[in-house]
């Protein structure tokens, strides 16, 4: 056999190939005219053995800079967090590693009880009355949301808060043009959402309100008042929240929040240069019939015993797919599990303290900016992100912190042209006061 990968012999071949009455392998392309086959070979390299393979893939990898080798205050919705050991040896286990949709509970209770755990553990966190099995992403848990609003309340406007994370209400926006959905921007002042914008926008026909909590530059939004003039439009209040931070801020369903979406990355599952994450979708009772993907319900069977099962939906989410209340079906349980695993170890002291020094630290370092001289761009309530103005280029100050072993915060200009030479620096709870002090101390030189 040449490809020990694939387990077929040349004796299958011609079996195979004798079973549908051809002689070669090339006589099944013959009904595509020879003129239009590609002829010679693909510019690619020759083929290697498997040890100079292996040897070649480590030495790209190596190229790669990554948040082990570096100190990392690179943030911007993908945050380096401290991720319990015990998280990889639990996804690591084949009953979970290579588990799929639990269609069959009899056979699936381990799968479905996971979970079932994630989401309660998401309910709480979120105070809402229920949360789904997991979604893709954050981004396309916001633009979930807004589609069940839209849906829901039978309006063709989503109002979208300017300071939420710029890849979200992209997202959104491409879900809404399907849909045939006006997406109307709420500004941005003082870098929280204005509110005095936001009154003028609404109208009879607003589906929902979104605002990200804390929002793309760190601040804190205030919900309270954006869910009372939601309510007021008759619209649905949708919060996109940092889940970690809502172990130490009041949850947005004690807020008025009517849905809330999120991404558990922050929560057991590493950076992976841009994914896969784990979205989450939490919501009130009265849309629990509405909400995307999966939700694992909690019974008895005929014995009286506890079991697990997917519950209030229908088949139509897996097979007639034009009568879905969602077209998201991709199982995924791992990252799902991860999270659950992640918060089960760190507890609820455990996250609260998690929270509590993100915004201990964030605090230091935005003192620490300010007392060498640099200008803090917002001065309202924080978590985790702060936004540093710069003498010149972030990106260029990027490429001089990198040669130091530093990972430099997210360049704003690239995505708010008025914040060209703004930088979003997120300080979590494994940065050190010596990297910090290291951080502002090498900026300084950098920028002078």
């Amino acid at each position: 056999m040449k490809h020990r990968y694939l387990p077929m012999t040349e004796q299958d071949q011609k079996e195979m190939l004798a079973t549908i009455g051809v002689e070669s392998v090339e006589e099944l392309f013959s009904d595509i005219p020879e003129s239009v086959r590609f002829q010679g070979l693909y510019n690619i390299k020759e083929a290697k053995s498997e040890f100079a393979l292996l040897k070649e893939l480590k030495q790209l990898a190596a190229k790669n800079e990554d948040t082990d080798s570096n100190v990392s205050f690179l943030g911007a919705g993908i945050y380096n967090h401290y991720k319990p050991v015990i998280v990889d040896h639990v996804i690591s286990r084949s009953e979970f590693y290579t588990a799929y949709t639990p269609y069959q509970p009899e056979i699936s209770q381990g799968e479905l009880q996971a979970i079932f755990e994630f989401q309660t553990m998401i309910a709480e966190l979120t105070g809402m009355d229920l949360a789904n099995s997991s979604m893709y992403d954050g981004g396309t848990s916001l633009a979930e949301a807004g589609m069940l609003a839209a849906s829901h309340t039978r309006r063709k406007t989503i109002l979208v808060s300017e300071a939420i994370h710029p890849e979200y209400r992209d997202v959104v926006a491409t879900y809404a043009a399907g849909q045939s959905i006006d997406i109307v921007t709420i500004p941005a002042k003082n870098g929280i959402t204005d509110l005095d914008a936001l009154k003028g926008l609404l109208n009879e026909n607003t589906a929902a309100v979104m605002v990200q909590y804390p929002n793309f530059f760190g601040q804190i939004e205030d919900l309270q008042t954006i869910g009372e003039l939601t309510h007021e439009a008759k619209g649905l209040f949708v919060v996109s929240a940092n889940p970690l931070s809502l172990g130490i801020l009041t949850p947005p369903g004690k807020l008025g929040a009517d849905i809330t979406v999120g991404d558990a990355q922050v929560f057991g599952i590493p950076e992976s240069f841009g994914g896969p994450y784990c979205g989450y979708f939490a919501t009130t009772s009265k849309l629990m019939r509405k909400v995307p993907g999966r939700l694992v319900g909690e019974t008895v069977d005929s014995e009286g015993k506890r079991g697990y099962v997917l519950t209030l939906q229908a088949r139509e989410q897996h097979i007639r797919r034009e009568k879905a209340t969602s077209n998201i079906c991709s199982n995924q349980a791992l990252l799902a599990l991860a999270a659950s695993v992640a918060m089960t170890a760190l507890g609820k002291q455990g996250v609260q303290e998690m929270a509590k020094q993100n915004i201990a630290k964030t605090r230091y370092a935005k003192n620490a900016f300010e007392a060498a001289g640099f200008e803090v761009a917002f001065q309202g309530a924080h978590f985790n992100e702060i936004v540093v103005k710069t003498n010149g280029s972030v990106t260029e100050l990027n490429k001089q912190l990198l040669q130091d072993g530093i990972i430099g915060g997210f360049d704003l200009g690239r995505v708010y042209p008025e914040l060209e030479n703004h930088a979003l620096i997120a300080v979590t709870e494994l940065r050190t006061k010596e990297e910090i002090d290291s951080l502002v101390e090498k900026m300084g030189v950098y920028n002078a």
